[in-house]
């Protein structure tokens, strides 16, 4: 699922497409949108809130979007490239200009209110890592009053907004935090710590495009735990884990190091996992090596 600093690159991009332009055209792919003509309109903004999309037009309406797992916005010339994509299957949202489209694919969320009524969309959110609203002491204590673990603090949108598995793994991991300690039990000024890092990492990332916490924007270098289960820890080489984090049906991947965050997770058993995208029986499927 696209993370905070994505979506944030991807309200600017259409923010500097479509700001101060008139809507010539506007399809809306969605059973419950209504059927409003946007045509005529100007938009005056987009921007993002923590992982929510809120596209502003002078009518007082604001079209707001999620991409969840698969969505995004494509922003195209007229003509061809723009037919093309009004003819996908799997477009939802097309706002066009005389200048540029936007065409919103695969996305999970699509909503057309009132734009004096995006609280009812966005007002339960934390303060936003990469927003103006970033209030670090604020989050520091919604992560401490929150019931569940560790990584289900750091996932729940509600605690800090923007944060998502990428973030999540590697921040614990860097601070050396097991993801499964309760909350409430994190020592203050470590959470101060890792809020911080949070902080300046994905603002690097929403400034260049690069999700790296190594410091290394190469590809298969940019992570030290996420994504690499069954490979070894860059920091000490023991084998990296995968679990599960958060009850049914709303339990999220993490990723850990056990040597360097304390141990495995409740549900993990110890027993080798195989590095992401390998099959059984591949050769060197367990050996310790760096990618």
């Amino acid at each position: 699922m696209p993370e905070g600093d994505t979506v944030h690159r991807t309200a600017d991009r259409l923010h500097r497409a479509l700001a101060g332009r008139v809507v010539e055209r506007a399809e809306l792919r969605w059973p419950s949108v209504p059927d409003v003509d946007l045509a005529g309109s100007t938009t005056t903004e987009v921007l993002a809130r923590g992982k929510h999309l809120l596209h502003r037009l002078d009518s007082g309406t604001t079209l707001h979007s999620h991409l969840r797992m698969e969505g995004q916005w494509r922003i195209e010339h007229p003509g061809p490239a723009t037919e093309r994509g009004l003819r996908r299957q799997d477009l939802r949202a097309a706002v066009l200009t005389d200048t540029w489209s936007a065409l919103g694919l695969r996305l999970g969320m699509l909503d057309l209110v009132p734009t004096a009524r995006e609280h009812d969309l966005v007002g339960h959110l934390g303060p936003d890592v990469l927003g103006p609203d970033w209030d670090p002491d604020r989050a520091r204590d919604a992560l401490l009053a929150h019931p569940g673990t560790a990584a289900e603090a750091l996932l729940d949108q509600r605690v800090l907004a923007g944060v998502g598995t990428f973030w999540a793994s590697e921040g614990l991991f860097v601070e050396r935090l097991h993801p499964w300690t309760p909350a409430a039990a994190l020592d203050p000024d470590r959470l101060d710590r890792l809020l911080d890092r949070l902080h300046r990492l994905m603002t690097a990332a929403e400034r260049t495009g690069w999700q790296a916490s190594t410091g290394v924007q190469r590809a298969g270098e940019e992570a030290y735990v996420h994504a690499r289960s069954g490979r070894p820890c860059r920091r000490c080489g023991d084998t990296v884990r995968v679990a599960m984090a958060g009850a049914p049906p709303r339990e999220r991947t993490i990723f850990s190091c056990p040597t360097c965050q304390g141990g495995l997770a409740p549900t993990d058993d110890g027993r080798p996992q195989r590095p992401l995208g390998s099959t059984p029986g591949s050769r060197g499927a367990y050996r310790r090596r760096m990618p």
